[in-house]
């Protein structure tokens, strides 16, 4: 699974002392020019150093990796124009391709490869929406009954499982990583629960998935800090950790772009099998600009 918003607008006063800040209509809450915290220019590339610890509540497994992303072109999927973003690490499940599309009304998610079976019933959903709003909350999805793709229970048949999603613009803060001080970073908070059904016991198990990302004006994302629960299955349950943060960047210039009417951003959200198909939600992509 995987795993990948904005500038605040105020009054008058501050945005003659701060040029960077503009106005969005008369909410002082709406961040003007909102797709500019998700370039995704082909060429643009981004080094991230991350952190993994998973395992049940008594025993803790460490590891350190390392994760480039790159916008390497466009694909037509169903139809429609997405960007291509390329990861060699994500989270630390290996590498994959994950598509989006963006237009004048946000960014919406359009699966990765390799993808998951749960995934590809959930796609494609919003990651944000434009102008971006601080404060505000969209629902990705809420579907029932899907095919979890995987037999947690090992009696010969995959469980079922309903999965809601959410994504919230929860403000603007400075953000310092080995890339450098990010002022004024918008913070997205996403939010997945599933609750599974098993089919041989008929018990329930409830699985989530937290992620909060950083994104800068200008340079995508720096930072997420993922957190996925699975309740017991037997005796202990699981708790996987995920954090990356942004050590160097490269953005091409506009000149090489894919047009902003036919852009998108990149995910939040990388894809892994079994309890990790919690990360395949919210905020997919990079949002490197996953979601």
């Amino acid at each position: 699974m995987k795993r990948h918003y904005m500038i605040v607008v105020f009054a008058l006063f501050f945005l003659m002392a701060c040029p960077s800040l503009s106005m969005a209509g008369d909410d002082l809450n709406v961040i003007g020019q909102s797709s500019d915290y998700f370039p995704d220019t082909i060429g643009s590339h981004w080094e991230y150093h991350g952190q993994l610890t998973e395992g049940p509540l008594q025993t803790i497994d460490q590891k350190f990796f390392t994760n480039v992303s790159t916008v390497v072109g466009t694909r037509t999927l169903r139809g429609m124009n997405v960007t291509v973003f390329h990861d060699t690490n994500p989270g630390n499940h290996g590498p994959s391709d994950s598509f989006y599309r963006r237009d004048v009304v946000g960014i919406v998610y359009h699966g990765s490869e390799p993808g998951t079976p749960l995934e590809k019933q959930l796609i494609p959903y919003q990651i944000v929406r434009f102008p971006i709003k601080i404060s505000s909350t969209i629902q990705q999805f809420d579907k029932k009954g899907l095919d979890f793709g995987t037999d947690m229970d090992r009696d010969g048949v995959n469980e079922k499982v309903d999965a809601q999603g959410t994504s919230t613009v929860a403000g603007l803060e400075t953000v310092t990583v080995q890339a450098g001080t990010f002022k004024d970073a918008v913070k997205v908070e996403a939010y997945m629960r599933m609750r599974i059904q098993l089919s041989g016991t008929r018990r329930t198990v409830t699985g989530t998935d937290v992620m909060t990302a950083w994104f800068a004006k200008g340079v995508g994302l720096v930072k997420y800090v993922e957190r996925q629960e699975l309740s017991p299955l037997e005796d202990r349950g699981v708790i996987t950790e995920i954090t990356e943060e942004l050590d160097s960047y490269e953005i091409k210039s506009t000149n090489a772009s894919l047009g902003r009417g036919e852009t998108p951003a990149e995910s939040l959200l990388a894809d892994h099998s079994s309890d990790d198909e919690l990360h395949q939600v919210v905020l997919a992509s990079r949002l490197r600009p996953n979601p």
